[in-house]
């Protein structure tokens, strides 16, 4: 039972913290805490929202992508074919980043290559084609061309440090994990 407790408490202690925070927010300006709980009950409700798509999502491409042909448009043979297929996939992809981790999850356990799996990532995150487009109305086209030609090789350049600089038993270990998604 004992373990129980301090297993969950360390599973959840960011919730914990956030609550506490939160809590203290309320207990020191109550207009501020109100607020702040406002705030955490909104992004909660966004984040579950998202979600259970996500994973539906997650579930079809774990059923229906088979480990061979993952392998072979992002595994280690890939090359450059296998770095755009990825950069393709994170940037038509629609969502906030915290979705992508499980998609993420998913190539590294149908043994994409680490440094595509980066690359879907940087993508994600930096060059989805609606963020271009809505930053192209308000920003103007000049500025997204540039950002945007600025972090195709700053993507790259991240992935293929990341993929270098982690020894192989902590890919393998990174690999392991995943496998248990």
């Amino acid at each position: 039972m004992k373990y129980k407790i301090k297993h969950i408490i360390k599973k959840y202690r960011f919730f914990f913290i956030l609550l506490t925070v939160n809590f203290a927010l309320l207990t020191y300006d109550f207009s501020l805490g109100a607020n702040a709980f406002k705030l955490t009950g909104v992004n909660l409700l966004e984040m579950l929202s998202i979600l259970p798509p996500v994973f539906i999502l997650l579930g079809l491409l774990d059923v229906w992508v088979d480990k061979a042909l993952m392998i072979k448009l992002t595994g280690e043979g890939s090359g450059l074919k296998g770095a755009l297929i990825a950069f393709l996939i994170g940037s038509l992809a629609a969502g906030p980043l915290y979705a992508a981790f499980p998609i993420a999850g998913v190539m590294l356990k149908k043994s994409s290559k680490f440094s595509n799996v980066i690359i879907f990532l940087g993508a994600w995150s930096t060059t989805k084609v609606p963020m271009l487009i809505f930053e192209a109305s308000s920003m103007g086209v000049k500025f997204t061309v540039l950002r945007f030609l600025l972090n195709l090789p700053v993507i790259v350049l991240i992935a293929v440090i990341m993929e270098k600089m982690l020894s192989k038993e902590e890919k393998t270990e990174i690999y392991e994990k995943a496998e248990k998604l």
